[in-house]
């Protein structure tokens, strides 16, 4: 399918409240430019479908019936990181090891993100600083970046942090210390690429692969299982 055709389907669907603001600036500036100068208004009417485009967040069918031991992805983009790590501290999980599933969203996916699991947040945590490529491995450590840590099944924690991108330079996160998330509830967008990582227990079942596409709320990353020692 061609973007454009992508475009043509995405277009019209619920868009992010996020986004109204955007995209009523967008018409403003398309109109402006338009009156100063006819053949600007057809490039700011282009851009103008594209901030809809951007914003839109279309409905997503995650199963009602799915047991609590599925991970689901919280971002739609290009898995591009599958590794077993230590995180950094400041994202508030015990000190372990994790499995570690990265999702790089370029401008063209939809960027709102959705719970991969249902708990509690325990943790709401959020750390300033910088806007490199969010496909780079160092983004995850370096960039501009939101974690929540949450308590499933008062059994297991897990981890998914919000990561600001090139582009990106707003992290809009809705979730609550103390709050539950339902597994495929919207809590939030990043505006314009960006990535989510999502950390789990190790010895957990990985149900994708590197260079495979996900969807928020539908695509199974993994299924947890219990790690005997």
């Amino acid at each position: 399918m061609s973007i454009i055709d992508s475009i043509k389907k995405n277009m019209f669907v619920p868009i992010h409240p996020s986004g109204l603001p955007f995209i009523i600036i967008f018409c403003l500036i398309t109109l402006i430019i338009g009156w100063m100068w006819s053949p600007l208004f057809f490039i700011g009417l282009i851009l103008t479908l594209w901030c809809i485009y951007f914003f839109r967040n279309p409905e997503r069918i995650t199963p009602d019936n799915i047991e609590n031991n599925f991970v689901l992805a919280p971002a739609d983009g290009k898995i591009i990181e599958i590794e077993e790590i230590s995180p950094d501290d400041e994202i508030g999980l015990p000190k372990n090891k994790y499995l570690k599933i990265g999702i790089f969203m370029n401008v063209f996916n939809v960027h709102v993100n959705r719970s991969p699991m249902t708990g509690t947040i325990t943790k709401k945590n959020y750390i300033p600083g910088l806007f490199f490529n969010a496909s780079l491995d160092k983004a995850s450590k370096e960039n501009e970046r939101l974690s929540l840590v949450m308590n499933v099944n008062n059994k297991v924690k897990i981890a998914f942090v919000q990561i600001a991108g090139l582009l990106a330079r707003r992290i809009v996160n809705e979730a609550q210390e103390g709050s539950k998330l339902f597994t495929g509830q919207i809590f939030g967008i990043i505006r314009f690429g960006s990535k989510v990582d999502v950390y789990i227990p190790t010895g957990s079942k990985i149900n994708v692969l590197k260079g495979q596409t996900s969807i928020a709320g539908e695509t199974i990353l993994a299924e947890l299982t219990s790690k005997k020692k």
